[in-house]
């Protein structure tokens, strides 16, 4: 029965990954065999749940990697490799623990099946014999240990995994560019804020904005890298481009936060629009005051993603059109999942190049973005 449900799950997942995400589909291995799987058991001195071995009969892990399949806790698949790795591992980690500790930490009888990679959090599966837990999946978390809750089995683990993907967006499942991603936007907070609400005082206390920003302000590579195909897009693109982009990005987030109500931001946002950029600001000006008003509201209420948009609307008439896009997408990735398919047709749907690796960023010729690190990096490794 156990591993009809597994069986049943791998199914579900592989059919809609090969509709939907075919490039995460392709990072799924091949079945492990099973004499490989039973030296695992030997090795580690436990018995997997059958849906375990039946799990890695027919995926044994993911391909590491950004285009790695991964579950809606970010955690990479493990195969019987990975596996043997991360647990003997995290065995290591706990060997001086008594009993009682380990059992909230690490115990011996955990077998760790996910991984998030930067860290030693990610998926377990209980596999102490005789107790009422066994075969339960937990998550492990570097700060606070082990947890259970996630379900009774793997199979039912899968079954759910599943049912959040055929559910697409609802469930969290969200894809672009052939890949899975795991996405859920913050719904938004009660409008606030009137149009025709009175500029406060020019000597009213109110928090200051930070307006030190500038067109030739360099953003580092490494925050495009983490954009991963539409930081490498991103940074290829032409200047104006990238500036029509950023133009587009910041109407979207004023509309998404209610910013675009206010005569001040909205005349700014459409002067910038034409290529009119206001003066340089001072923290008296109208704009920069609104801007001030709605800091002062927005922490009052608690209201992050509109203090976030009101920073970042001084980078995005102001600053550099690279570190404009870059935060606004930031803010945008908490608001809505389609923030992807939005940026890439704000840039025109060119057709994207593939993920960034060290050596594009070490050859990048672009002079409002700092990859000199990269180049170094790069250039000793051709020496």
């Amino acid at each position: 029965m156990a591993d009809d449900l597994v069986r049943d799950a791998w199914n579900r997942i592989d059919t809609w990954l090969r509709e939907h995400a075919p490039r995460t589909f392709a990072t799924l291995r091949p079945p492990a065999g099973p004499e490989e799987v039973a030296s695992a058991q030997e090795a580690l001195g436990v018995v997997f749940p059958t849906d375990l071995v039946a799990s890695l009969l027919r995926h044994n892990g993911a391909v590491d990697g950004a285009e790695a399949f991964r579950f809606d806790t970010d955690d990479r698949l493990l195969g019987v490799a990975g596996i043997l790795r991360d647990t003997e591992f995290m065995r290591h980690s706990a060997e001086d623990l008594d009993e009682e500790q380990a059992a909230s930490y690490w115990h011996h009888g955990y077998v760790k099946f996910g991984s998030y990679g930067a860290t030693s959090d990610g998926l377990l599966i209980d596999c102490r014999p005789g107790r009422n837990s066994f075969g339960a999946v937990g998550r492990f978390f570097d700060e606070t240990g082990t947890g259970f809750g996630q379900a009774d089995s793997l199979g039912g683990y899968l079954a759910e995994l599943a049912d959040r993907l055929e559910r697409g967006r609802d469930g969290g499942a969200v894809t672009f560019n052939g890949r899975l991603f795991w996405e859920w936007a913050c719904p938004a907070l009660p409008e606030w804020g009137s149009a025709d609400e009175p500029l406060p005082a020019p000597d009213e206390w109110l928090p200051e904005l930070d307006l030190s920003c500038s067109p030739e302000d360099l953003l580092h590579a490494s925050h495009l890298d983490d954009l991963e195909e539409l930081g490498a897009l991103l940074a290829v693109l032409p200047r104006e481009r990238v500036a029509e982009a950023a133009r587009r990005q910041l109407r979207r987030l004023a509309a998404e936060t209610g910013l675009e109500r206010y005569p001040e931001i909205g005349s700014a946002l459409e002067a910038v629009e034409r290529g009119a950029a206001p003066p340089r600001p001072e923290q008296t000006t109208p704009l920069v005051l609104r801007l001030r008003a709605v800091l002062k509201q927005a922490h009052s209420r608690r209201d992050h993603h509109r203090r976030w948009a009101a920073e970042r609307m001084v980078e995005g008439i102001w600053g550099s059109p690279y570190r404009s896009v870059y935060e606004t997408a930031g803010i945008r990735s908490r608001l809505t999942a389609d923030w992807r398919a939005e940026l890439h047709a704000d840039l025109g749907s060119p057709p994207l190049p593939p993920i960034p690796d060290d050596r594009f960023w070490g050859v990048l010729r672009n002079s409002a973005i700092d990859s000199g690190w990269h180049a170094a990096e790069y250039g000793q490794d051709q020496d």
